[in-house]
């Protein structure tokens, strides 16, 4: 027997060749319809906080105009782990105290400021900006996709156009992964040492050597992703995020 069901609002369905039963108010279908669209019912826009605008507002300053989404996601993601570590309570914070840190969110670079005042609609419709509000909820997320690979720090294209004065460069670094090498830099070889000391400061017992301060985690667009290499944290007993 047909089961009849009443068609309560405008809908569209792939039953062709169906229509109200003449004299009544009701549609037979055997079996039921299957619906194909509905009028209005489109889900909302997120809506977009002041956290989640600051956080991907700097990732994309910082980011190259490739405007990679792994890239922006890496460097949200490092930006929140640095926040986490020093204890600031918010993105917002962290970026207005420590000025040293993210220089996209203090020195009048353009893309930075350009996401900062967007309208929400305009940010959907631009491929980059949306890239970057997608990072930023990605960091802050609970379960985030990593892309810096654990990094606590970021460069760009000035770790090869300023090589031989770059603070890493004379630090000394490590590319662990050829694919890190974007910028077909050469290693960085500044062996050092650390000893423990007495209360005069007099060195009584080696503490540990490094060869280079920092390894590469990761490289996406135009970024190279870093962390302090583990023998020069156990020499120096220096923190991550320092």
């Amino acid at each position: 027997m047909p089961v009849i069901y009443r068609q309560t609002g405008p809908m569209c369905y792939s039953n062709p060749g169906t229509g109200v039963d003449e004299g009544t108010l009701a549609r037979v279908w055997t079996p039921p319809p299957v619906p194909v669209c509905r009028i209005g019912n489109v889900p909302p826009v997120e809506p977009l906080d002041e956290e989640t605008r600051a956080l991907a507002a700097v990732a994309y300053g910082e980011s190259s105009v490739q405007d990679v989404y792994e890239e922006m996601a890496g460097i949200a993601c490092v930006l929140v782990r640095q926040q986490k570590a020093r204890g600031y309570p918010s993105i917002r914070t962290f970026l207005s105290k420590d000025k040293s840190f993210a220089y996209a969110a203090g020195d009048g670079n353009e893309r930075h400021a350009r996401l900062k005042s967007a309208r929400e609609e305009d940010i959907e419709k631009d491929a980059g900006m949306s890239a970057a509000v997608r990072a930023a909820r990605n960091a802050l997320s609970g379960s985030p996709v990593d892309y810096s690979n654990g990094a606590w720090f970021w460069d760009g294209a000035d770790i090869k156009t300023n090589y031989a004065d770059h603070a890493k460069v004379l630090a000394g670094l490590h590319i662990t992964d050829a694919a890190h090498n974007i910028y077909g830099i050469q290693d960085s070889v500044v062996a050092g040492e650390e000893w423990w000391r007495d209360a005069s400061g007099k060195a009584t017992k080696l503490r540990g050597t490094w060869k280079y301060a920092y390894d590469s985690t990761a490289a996406h667009g135009g970024t190279i992703f870093w962390k302090y290499n583990s023998d020069y944290l156990r020499a120096t007993g220096s923190k991550e995020y320092r």
